[in-house]
């Protein structure tokens, strides 16, 4: 899926070099991505990031949730990010990051 057809900042293709690299069936935090890039405070600005994904099956952001194990957003809706994440055998979203 393509959520729109601009060029990703040099910052969006950081974020989205990170998040390529979590395996599948395992998710990560936006603070995990953000300590990744030398910044923990940047956590916003990763989710920010992600919701402009332009490639969510080259760059899977389905994979980052929030540190207290919850969803978080995602562009096509939360019941779409679960599916996805079932259909990689997350077992259960609320834990640990």
């Amino acid at each position: 899926m393509t959520t729109s057809r601009r060029k990703p900042t040099p910052f969006e293709e950081r974020v989205y070099a990170v998040v390529r690299r979590i395996p599948r069936g395992q998710v990560r935090s936006y603070r995990w991505v953000a300590e990744r890039l030398g910044n923990p405070s940047l956590a916003r600005a990763v989710g920010q990031a992600l919701k402009r994904n332009p490639d969510s099956q080259r760059t899977p952001c389905h994979r980052v949730i929030r540190s207290d194990g919850s969803l978080g957003g995602y562009a096509w809706g939360p019941s779409k990010k679960r599916r996805l994440l079932q259909r990689e055998h997350v077992a259960g979203t609320r834990r640990a990051c």
